[in-house]
């Protein structure tokens, strides 16, 4: 789960090497909402802690 974000930035690098300005900055702003998404399922998540 948390690898989509990065393969999402990996392609952003790709369509900027041939030339897709527009689809780079699209699939760098999904996956920039991607990865705060998963955070905030992050931090909020309950620790189970058992003393």
């Amino acid at each position: 789960m948390m690898s989509i974000p990065f393969f999402g930035i990996a392609l952003a690098f790709l369509c900027i090497l041939i030339g897709q300005r527009l689809a780079a900055i699209a699939l760098w702003g999904l996956s920039l909402i991607a990865l705060l998404a998963l955070f905030r399922m992050h931090a909020t998540d309950p620790l189970n802690l058992v003393l």
